[in-house]
């Protein structure tokens, strides 16, 4: 199945190598080189991925991240030349995905691309049916998530976990299950990536339901869906 990649980067040689590999590997690539072009093409393409540089001119990387995930749960894959542990994990808590530093090669983007595509089940449906907890409710067919009867937008990272932790209600999930379950055991990243999710899924589900948290840290063990 063909895939639809933005690439938002102001590096024309980085843009034509990225798009080289990802058009190998069969997917179609539209690119933007700047904050607000790349907001316009998210728009009106309406792709499956996003590649998206944080140093951007017109508007930094960061805010057209937050202003994605404000329209859609498409798939974020950062590309940076920010190398701090901090950095990192305040890109994924604007609602990235994944992340890939700054010098890298080619293919190595091009296979976090793919796996990221396949994380998000947009190349591989995960099947129908509907999980619920509490308040809060998933449909597996329409990836659509309710708490207190409010819709909440998830990403597709944050969707993975919520399944697997609605799956196994009462289970603690260490950070390395879950890594092996929601990111693969390709991934390549710091732990507290994982605590990043936890904390913006948590914080998502949390705000509808007036504070009550589903979502339990069981120290120096993992993380577990219970209602105390």
């Amino acid at each position: 199945m063909t895939n639809k990649v933005l690439i938002i980067e102001d590096d024309p040689h980085t843009t034509e190598l990225v798009c080289l590999y990802l058009a190998h590997d069969g997917h179609e690539v539209v690119t933007a080189a700047t904050g607000p072009d790349g907001l316009d093409q998210a728009r009106e393409t309406a792709p499956d991925l996003i590649v998206l540089d944080l140093m951007l001119p017109g508007r930094d990387g960061f805010e057209v991240c937050r202003e994605i995930r404000a329209e859609s749960d498409v798939p974020i894959v950062m590309l940076t030349a920010r190398v701090e542990e901090e950095d990192l994990l305040a890109g994924l808590g604007f609602g990235a995905d994944d992340y890939v530093t700054k010098p890298f090669r080619p293919r190595e983007l091009a296979a976090r691309v793919n796996a990221t595509l396949r994380r998000s089940g947009r190349d591989r449906p995960e099947g129908g049916g509907d999980l619920s907890f509490g308040e809060v409710s998933l449909s597996l067919r329409d990836r659509a998530v309710t708490a207190g009867q409010r819709d909440v937008s998830l990403t597709p990272t944050e969707f993975r976990i919520l399944v697997m932790l609605m799956r196994e209600q009462g289970r603690v999930f260490s950070r390395e299950q879950i890594i092996e379950r929601v990111f693969g055991q390709d991934f390549d990243g710091f732990d507290r990536t994982v605590d990043t999710h936890i904390y913006s899924l948590r914080r998502k589900l949390e705000a509808p339901l007036g504070g009550a948290r589903y979502i339990h840290t069981v120290y120096g063990m993992g993380y577990r869906l219970g209602y105390s």
